[in-house]
């Protein structure tokens, strides 16, 4: 098993765009192969003694955060995946370049390799 996890601060007024957004790219990454597609949005954000996802993304008052994984069979699974979603014009045409839903900058991504799975 190989996992892309996204962390996405968005502003919170917005947050049914990208629930429309994540939905239509959640079709074309299962198309190509994906096994999962999952996107989650902060709920219970702040535990005493532990910082905060909020926090970590950088979020405003405004903004929530999006946590969100994309699961394969193994790495070269990921990699012939995601070559074939990136070639796509589906996805590219899914953000507006003049008002994107998020700020990619923002955004803090990473592939990882199973560890413990129970």
């Amino acid at each position: 098993m190989y996992v892309d996890g996204f962390l996405i601060p968005i502003a919170s007024h917005r947050l049914d765009e990208y629930k429309t957004m994540a939905a239509a790219a959640a079709l074309i990454w299962k198309e190509y192969g994906a096994v999962e597609y999952v996107e989650t949005v902060g709920d219970d954000m702040t535990i005493d003694g532990v910082d905060s996802f909020l926090n970590k993304a950088g979020c405003s008052t405004e903004e929530t955060v999006v946590f969100s994984w994309i699961s394969y069979h193994d790495k070269d699974h990921r990699d012939a995946v995601n070559e074939k979603v990136m070639a796509d014009p589906r996805v590219h045409q899914m953000m507006d370049q003049d008002d994107p839903v998020f700020d990619c900058r923002r955004m803090a991504y990473g592939g990882f390799r199973l560890l413990v799975k129970a």
